[in-house]
């Protein structure tokens, strides 16, 4: 017989991948992570990137004040396809901001310190998106000036919201999501922008760090109350991971539109929300990690972690596809199977194979562990997966909408010049916002990254972020 002492020295079992890698110190953590800012020469791939999405931009601003001045007749919509690109596009960037929130909360509670690495920039992408998709719901009322008219504010007129709508729980949902998550960005931020006004060499920087540092002095008490704050928050931000998107999807679910009426969609939307998320953060941080020399900091461990997320998600929402299909066999309801069969094989037929293809076929690579490693092939499979989340959009929205219950009132949907024109702004927003906060903010936590050094180099093992009693 083997003991299993003997056992263990003759077959070691593996060692996980470490969260950081590289011999470096807490004073060299803290000179690479902030030199992105301090820096006083920018990369020019910033600069390209920030001039390209500067032009996408401009396209979104001139086709807003346009659209403001002509009305929304200049996109495709009409009866019976009522909603279009604006409320695709207005889904899709929901779905991405999921990813921040998850990573920074949930996995925050769960003690996953692999997260620490790439938390700072999920959390300003999740703020980012939220801001795209909040601009297309006002821009499809059509008179956006009046969107204060779905707030429960004191008037005379006697217009209150109608509470029965989704449309109008979706007002409150993002506005919560996007409130919680930029007061739990902001929050964590506190020591790192201490660190920068400490840096600063300019007056207008100081003056500036230092008035967002709200004074952190990195004392005893400021460390437990901020530990504190932060868990709190985390647990409150928990429950917007789930809620946010299940509301979003009522507004689907609640209808009685063939293909929207299913209680499938809640759990299919959220997991669907994860499954782009994730996707977004590896496009985001692959090229990072490249661009500044972070390759010690974002390893293979995370890239293969937001894989295996990635992955299981991406499972959920084919789980998803399967049963839609099956229930619409199951119930024999002649206008669901209508609506299955013209997605499959009608107009909407080439959108929803490109959709089987980018959401199913494709992450299957993902079982691969060489694959999930391979930063040059993860970064393709999560293109595919961000084109397939929008065209799935496209499907449920437009597609079940070309044909509803009369056949007499079934139309073809044909996206205009600015419906596209709308997205790639969208994008423009995104990565404008993104590059700035590159060049202004710090991308990584440093003390948190700090913290996860190992004690010989001055760390804590990842011990921290614990409350304690105050002394």
């Amino acid at each position: 017989m083997v003991s299993p002492a003997e056992h263990e020295a003759t077959f070691p079992p593996p060692r996980p991948s470490a969260v950081l890698t590289g011999d470096h110190d807490l004073g060299e953590v803290t000179d690479r992570v902030l030199a992105v800012v301090t820096e006083p020469k920018v990369p020019a791939t910033w600069w390209l990137v920030f001039g390209l999405a500067g032009l996408l931009l401009t396209v979104f601003l001139y086709a807003v004040g346009y659209l403001l001045i002509v009305g929304v007749g200049i996109w495709g919509i009409h009866i019976p396809v009522a909603w279009g690109f604006a409320i695709v596009n207005f889904v899709w960037w929901i779905g991405i901001g999921h990813a921040g929130t998850l990573i920074s909360a949930i996995l925050l509670l769960l003690h996953q310190k692999w997260r620490t690495s790439i938390n700072r920039f999920a959390e300003a992408m999740t703020l980012f998106a939220v801001a795209c998709a909040g601009l297309f719901p006002l821009l499809h009322l059509g008179r956006s000036w009046f969107f204060y008219w779905l707030f429960p504010y004191p008037n005379t007129l006697g217009i209150w919201p109608q509470f029965r709508s989704p449309l109008v729980w979706d007002v409150f949902a993002v506005s919560t999501y996007f409130s919680v998550s930029l007061v739990f960005w902001y929050l964590g931020m506190l020591p790192d922008l201490a660190a920068l006004r400490d840096r600063a060499t300019g007056r207008l920087g100081r003056v500036t760090y230092g008035l967002f540092a709200l004074g952190w002095r990195n004392s005893v008490a400021h460390w437990w109350r901020f530990e504190k704050a932060y868990v709190l928050l985390a647990g409150l931000a928990t429950p917007l991971v789930l809620s946010v998107h299940t509301v979003v999807s009522f507004d689907f679910a609640v209808a009685i539109v063939p293909g929207w009426h299913s209680t499938v969609f809640p759990p299919y939307f959220v997991a669907g929300a994860i499954y782009s998320g994730f996707a977004m953060v590896l496009v985001l941080a692959i090229p990072l990690r490249s661009l500044y020399g972070l390759h010690d900091f974002v390893t293979e461990r995370h890239l293969n972690n937001c894989a295996k997320l990635m992955l299981a998600s991406g499972m959920i929402v084919a789980y998803g596809y399967f049963i839609e299909l099956v229930m619409a066999v199951y119930l024999q309801n002649p206008q669901e199977l209508a609506t299955q069969h013209h997605r499959y094989f009608g107009t909407s037929g080439v959108m929803q194979w490109a959709v089987i293809v980018c959401n199913v076929i494709v992450p299957q690579a993902l079982w691969s562990p060489w694959v999930r490693k391979n930063p040059v092939w993860l970064f393709g499979v999560s293109l595919f997966v961000l084109v397939g989340m929008w065209l799935e959009r496209w499907v449920i929205v437009i597609g079940s909408l070309q044909r509803d219950y009369l056949p007499s009132s079934y139309g073809e949907f044909r996206a205009t010049a600015w419906d596209w024109a709308f997205l790639a702004g969208s994008l423009g927003l995104f990565f404008v916002l993104f590059c700035l906060f590159l060049r202004y903010l710090p991308m990584m936590s440093v003390f948190e990254l700090r913290d996860l050094l190992p004690r010989s180099q001055g760390g804590q093992d990842g011990s921290s972020l614990k409350v304690t009693p105050c002394p």
